[in-house]
């Protein structure tokens, strides 16, 4: 099952999805879930779970009751009751793995404003739905004119009508509180429908847009992100990163939720090290840490009023000199350990090319001139055949 927005060619097969996948219809949506249950019979005749998760467009989940006992699977089409007329999304998810995600989204069974599915959707709510999609895009050229002409300090991303186009909801960003009860005025005149505006972060639009990060790949927000925790600086300082927002931040504007992934680890290994504050006293003068090395367990110090001499020692000689200096005793100098680490500065190198020359192309250059000079001689000949024949 496919939307308009998703080409085919010819012989009838789909070319690809125009929303990357995000319309709400195709099955190659980010957050679509293996059924890893779906061969697994209930112990003791026990009633299957009659909840099942919808998606709607941008990944928007919701989990609604099968009071009507219908029989679903993951991919058909439903319309679900709504706060006003009724929506049209596609079954994500059935059977007991909802139950497991209601729990883990605090979503409640006893809740009061359960929300039901109505029934399978027909050919006429798909044709209707499919035709308030097509409005989309261009309703949201208008509505952006719209925000630009009254000035508002707003940016509106997406527009999602609801499955009987009773309702539009208008998602925006912004930076700071904005008054928009005039634009909203413009677009219930404009458009004659329901207006519902809803700000979202600059991390949502960026997983709703979708796009190439600085890895290569795929943004982790538009694929497979779905909680979108707080970044701080502090995380790249853990990590011995460059303070350069502009490999930092994201294409969101903010902080790259990578820096998150490997902070634990570096915590961890952090715990092995002295406090980076604490001062080494010696007879020679008193160091202060100027480099760490997390994955070599090495710790840089120099002496104040040295600042361009630095010495390298392990954690364990800094706790060493530490644990001696708070038994007021004190070392010679910071040498005496630096002696004792022999680092390895050989660069070991591998032939990847193979067993050519790293000067083959050099000589086949030469090959190539010379070639290309009796090539020329060739042609002159009977240039000359001619002028002497004349």
């Amino acid at each position: 099952m496919s939307c308009n927005t998703c080409s085919t060619s010819k012989d009838g097969q789909p070319k690809g999805c125009k929303n990357n996948g995000t319309c709400g219809t195709d099955s190659c949506n980010k957050l679509t879930v293996f059924d890893w249950l779906a061969n697994m019979t209930l112990p003791n005749g026990q009633a299957p779970f009659n909840w099942v998760e919808v998606r709607f467009k941008n990944g928007r989940k919701h989990y609604y009751k099968n009071t009507e006992n219908l029989t679903l699977s993951i991919g058909d089409i439903v319309a679900t009751q709504a706060q006003f007329g009724h929506d049209v999304g596609m079954v994500t998810l059935t059977g007991e793995l909802v139950r497991i995600q209601m729990k883990r989204k605090k979503v409640s069974e006893t809740d009061e404003e359960i929300l039901k599915i109505y029934r399978k959707a027909s050919q006429k709510d798909i044709d209707i739905w499919s035709e308030y999609r097509d409005k989309e895009e261009p309703m949201k050229v208008k509505a952006r004119q719209y925000a630009i002409e009254i000035k508002l300090q707003m940016k509106i991303s997406d527009i999602e009508f609801q499955g009987d186009g009773s309702k539009a909801t208008f998602y925006y960003t912004a930076e700071d509180r904005v008054d928009f009860r005039e634009l909203i005025k413009l677009f219930a005149r404009e458009f004659k429908t329901r207006i519902e505006m809803k700000q979202v972060g600059f991390r949502q639009e960026a997983s709703r847009l979708g796009g190439i990060g600085s890895c290569g790949r795929e943004l982790c927000c538009s694929t497979w992100l779905t909680d979108f925790r707080s970044v701080s600086t502090s995380a790249a300082r853990y990590q011995q990163l460059s303070l350069n927002p502009q490999k930092l931040a994201g294409q969101c504007g903010k902080l790259k939720c990578c820096l998150n992934y490997e902070l634990d680890t570096y915590l961890d290994a952090l715990k092995d090290f002295p406090r980076t504050e604490a001062k080494l006293i010696t007879d020679k003068g008193t160091a202060v840490c100027q480099k760490t090395d997390i994955f070599k367990g090495h710790m840089w110090y120099a002496y104040e009023g040295e600042w361009s001499n630095w010495h390298v020692i392990t954690t364990a000689q800094a706790k060493e000199i530490l644990e001696k200096n708070k038994n007021n005793e004190k070392v010679a100098s910071l040498e005496e350990y630096a002696t004792d680490l022999i680092i390895d500065t050989k660069s070991e190198f591998e032939n990847v090319v193979g067993q050519d020359s790293l000067t083959r192309f050099d000589t086949k250059n030469t090959n190539k001139k010379g070639k290309s000079n009796n090539k020329n001689k060739k042609r002159r000949k009977p240039q000359n055949k001619n002028n002497n024949a004349k």
